[in-house]
This record gives C-alpha cells, sequence and structure tokens, in this order.
C-alpha cells in the first residue's frame, strides 16, 4: 500500500520518529499486496478469524479513523485510507512489532489483502503521547468493504470495518481515470515511472512543454507530494493523448533559476530520466551572488523564453506549466518581439491549489497573454483533465488550419 508514516505526538507537539520506529518513513514502509499459491491468500486463523466477524476489538488500544469518501486525486485515481494513533504506553517496553493486515473488497470482485510491520524499538514505560500513523490504497469507482485488524507481539488485537464510497462527482463524470471501476492497487509512491506505451496517431503532431518544477509555495525549501503529483499528471496526461506523436521538454526550476532537464523531440517523455535530475534540486539553498542581483530571476526567465520560443526548429504548439512565477517585473516587451511571430500557439497550464488568493496573471501568464495564448487554471483533477482535452484540441484545429493555409499557399 502506498505509504505510512508514524508521528509521535508528545506534549502536544508532533515530532516524526522515522528514526525512533525503524521501517516507517519512506518506500520500506509501504503497505504491500498480499498473495498467494493460485492467488488465494492464506492468513493465520485468529486473523481470518478477526476480518470475517465485524466486531472492533482493542485489546490493543488504538483508535482509527477511516477515509470513508475517497477522493480523486490529480493522478486521476480516487484515494482511501486512514490514520491509526496507540498510546505510547501500550508500545513502552521492550522491541515489539506491529503487524497491519487488511482486506478492500469491492461490491462486485475479489479482495485484496495488503500487510504491513512496523517494527518498534524500547521506549520507555513513563512514554507520553500517541504514536500515529497513515495509509491508503487506490481504488476505481464503486464500492468497498475495508476490513482492517492490528496486531502485536504479545497478540493484542485493534480492529476496524468500514465502507468506502468513491463516486464521481456529476460535475466529474466526464473524466477518464487512470484505474478501472472495482479495481484495489497499491498506491504509487513512485512519482517518475515510467508511462506504459501508447498507440499514437500517425498525424505527427509534436509540443514542447516547459515546466517549472517548483513548489506551490515559493518560499518553500521542499517539494511537497501532492505538488510533485501534479505537476508530473500533467505531464502524463498530455503524453496519454495518442494525438500527439512527439515531445520536447525542458524542465526548469524558477526558485533556483536553472534548467534541470531537456529532451528533444522523443517519442515518450521519459519519466525516469526526469525523475533523477529533478532529485538533485536544492530548494533550500541560497545562491548570494543571485540574491545581490536584483534582477537575476526576470533575466533567467527571459533568457529560457529567447531560447526555447525562438528556435527556427518550431512545434505545433508550446505548453507551459507549472505554479505562478510573481516576479517583481514582466518580460520587456521588446524582448518578446525579438521572438518573433511563433506560427503555433501557446498555453499556460497553471497549477494553482488556491486561485482565489493569487487571481492576478503571473509573470509567466503575461508573456503568454503577449502570443495570443490561452492559460488554464489548475486546482482540482477535472481543471486538469477538461484544460488537457481543451489544449490538444486546440493544436488540432491549428495545425489542420496551418497545413490547409501552406497546401493553398503552394
Amino acid at each position: 500500500m502506498g505509504h505510512s508514516q508514524l508521528l509521535g505526538k508528545i506534549g502536544g507537539r508532533a515530532t516524526l520518529l522515522c528514526g525512533l520506529l525503524t521501517g516507517v518513513c519512506g518506500v520500506g514502509s509501504a503497505q504491500n499486496v498480499m498473495t498467494g499459491s493460485g492467488g488465494t491468500v492464506r492468513l493465520f486463523g485468529t486473523d481470518q478469524a478477526i476480518l470475517e466477524v465485524p466486531e472492533p476489538r482493542k485489546d490493543l488500544p488504538c483508535a482509527v479513523i477511516p477515509t470513508k469518501s475517497a477522493q480523486v486525486g490529480f493522478d486521476l485515481k480516487f484515494h482511501g485510507g486512514y490514520e491509526v494513533s496507540v498510546p505510547m504506553k501500550e508500545l513502552s517496553g521492550q522491541e515489539n512489532l506491529l503487524t497491519i493486515i487488511f482486506r478492500v473488497t469491492p461490491l462486485k470482485g475479489d479482495a485484496t489483502y495488503f500487510i504491513q510491520r512496523i517494527r518498534v524499538p524500547e521506549i520507555e514505560e513513563d512514554a507520553k503521547g500517541e504514536a500515529s500513523f497513515y495509509g491508503s490504497f487506490d481504488i476505481g469507482e464503486g464500492k468497498y468493504k475495508v476490513d482492517w485488524l492490528m496486531r502485536d507481539r504479545a497478540e493484542r488485537v485493534c480492529s476496524n470495518y468500514w465502507d468506502v464510497d468513491a463516486q464521481l462527482s456529476d460535475k466529474d463524470n466526464q473524466m477518464a481515470l487512470s484505474i478501472t471501476s472495482g479495481a484495489v492497487r497499491q498506491t504509487e509512491t513512485e512519482f517518475f515511472r515510467q508511462e506504459p506505451p501508447v498507440e499514437r496517431d500517425s498525424d505527427p503532431t509534436t509540443v514542447k512543454i516547459l515546466l517549472n518544477y517548483a513548489p506551490q509555495n515559493p518560499r518553500s525549501s521542499v517539494m511537497r507530494p501532492v505538488d510533485t503529483s501534479a505537476l508530473v499528471s500533467i505531464l502524463r496526461n498530455i503524453s496519454r493523448d495518442p494525438r500527439v506523436s512527439r515531445f520536447s521538454l525542458v524542465a526548469f526550476c524558477m526558485q533556483e533559476q536553472k534548467i534541470l532537464y531537456r529532451q528533444e523531440n522523443a517519442e515518450k517523455i521519459d519519466f525516469p530520466a526526469l525523475g533523477d535530475a529533478l532529485a538533485k534540486i536544492q530548494l533550500g539553498r541560497v545562491d548570494l551572488a543571485r540574491l545581490a542581483d536584483k534582477k537575476s530571476d526576470i533575466r533567467f526567465l527571459t533568457d529560457l523564453m529567447r531560447s526555447e520560443l525562438g528556435n527556427t526548429e518550431r512545434p505545433d504548439a508550446f505548453i507551459f506549466a507549472g505554479p505562478k512565477v510573481m516576479l517583481d517585473r514582466n518580460i520587456e516587451t521588446d524582448a518578446l518581439k525579438e521572438i518573433g511571430n511563433l506560427d503555433a500557439p501557446v498555453f499556460y497550464m497553471n497549477y494553482n491549489l488556491f486561485p482565489h488568493a493569487i487571481p492576478w496573471r503571473d509573470t509567466i501568464g503575461n508573456a503568454v497573454k503577449y502570443f495570443k495564448g490561452l492559460e488554464y487554471t489548475i486546482s482540482r483533477p477535472r481543471d486538469l483533465w477538461s484544460a488537457t482535452a481543451e489544449v490538444v484540441n486546440r493544436i488540432q484545429k491549428s495545425r489542420s488550419a496551418r497545413i490547409a493555409q501552406n497546401a493553398k499557399s503552394n
């Protein structure tokens, strides 16, 4: 299963216990799908009996807060899950081992079983506060039943049972999810896994994507998972459209004022290579020379526009993507004039979780407006879905019109 973290709440302050409780922070902590011979999962008799009888137990005191209404993420999957907390005094003493086993069963279909083991080191008898952790799983549209248990080495058990409803709203019904109805999957923890092959149209439509890989909050020193998921999902949605056959990608970071990755005219976006390049980002580091130069940010963006849009080999469309870039000044009109007529549409897929907080156009948006481009605000999954469909439709229409015009001229 996707991921979990253990938090110790001591004296009202939450402290991440990654080093204290081993195997709970990172990919190694993932709750994994259980498998068995012939596809049949075999459990210990007591575990099977507890899952079969929907009567919550608290031999091991715990509080479980389940997600009963699953939400669609930018990855176009429903996410279910839970948070569970245990008093620290219940984990005190010599080393312990917590084992979580649960199953997710669709209304029509077979159950999928998950397991996770959490090693607990020795904890003082008078330890205060609570240890809390969470888990998640991916599901398609539908209704599901979750049977959940956790036990320690003393065979004390905490169990809980709940229903999960994963339904698209009327406004979201047009979205095509990336997971089928009734399906249960382990949550993906690798944002930059390779995309499966796409059977593309023979019409060679090309796009150039300029991705600003930066956090929603420009003062943040880390990339939050929600930001990474949203930005990568923008790329994936474009890359999955069979009408687009060639991709050029330039990933840059306005905070670092640096180009991080480049891929030219490829048949698919190389997500693993992109992930390797983006992993080297250092948002918390301050460049003193750049800090002293008050115009370094606008100079970097101006040079980026000149070099990437002014190239003689132009694609069928340019697509900017990323969070807003609120600089003190805009790119000078003379610099944009130097780029000339792009002869291709320009789009801006602006990732903005809080559009009401920052409603005005940013520096990239003003440049896109100069080129008579279109801007789309991506705040929710359906924004991403509808924007991608409209952008590709417009690219196709623009390309057809340009081909027709060239044929007429000849």
